[in-house]
């Protein structure tokens, strides 16, 4: 049996960790309620974008998650994404749900906070499948000949946006003083 700050699932093997259906739960609570949720975040662990000048000296920031501060509020299993603006300036947010500390109501604290050991498991499973993911890819080139050949790294289709001159341009954020 699970205890109520169980978020690995770890009583069963190979269930999923509970905290990102948590997450999503105390954030559709705290809405219904008319209340402004709030994500704490340790912005110090991998995968995690947020603006750098708004981290506290452990590295940790708070984040207004509501509807009226944020656009395209995406919270999946892996992470949640969003746009928001930070000294008028948009930038897109992504905070691994491991990365997420608590979820609270601003007006009056109510929320959940999360385990640091059940974080520090589910982002070394996330690594763990992603190391797994890219030793499986591999990449072909058909060259004009119709010959195949192994692509170089640098030649591997990207989802990145192509900029002026052809330049690859990957995540932009800019540090405004």
């Amino acid at each position: 049996m699970t205890t109520d700050n169980d978020t690995t699932g770890s009583d069963k093997p190979g269930m999923t960790s509970s905290q990102p259906y948590l997450i999503r739960a105390i954030y559709e609570w705290i809405v219904d309620n008319n209340l402004t949720p709030y994500l704490m975040v340790d912005a110090t662990r991998k995968g995690t974008i947020v603006p750098e000048d708004y981290l506290d000296e452990k590295g940790m920031i708070i984040l207004n998650i509501s509807p009226s501060a944020t656009s395209e509020l995406l919270m999946s299993n892996e992470e949640i994404t969003f746009n928001a603006r930070f000294s008028g300036q948009a930038i897109c947010i992504v905070v691994p749900t491991y990365s997420v500390k608590a979820i609270y109501a601003r007006e009056n604290g109510q929320g959940m906070m999360f385990d640091g050991e059940a974080a520090d498991e589910e982002a070394s499973q996330a690594e763990r499948n992603a190391s797994k993911d890219k030793k499986r890819a591999t990449l072909e080139s058909v060259s004009s000949d119709g010959g195949v050949a192994p692509a170089k790294p640098d030649e591997a289709p990207s989802e990145k946006k192509t900029g002026a001159g052809g330049r690859k341009k990957g995540p932009n954020l800019k540090v405004v003083k």
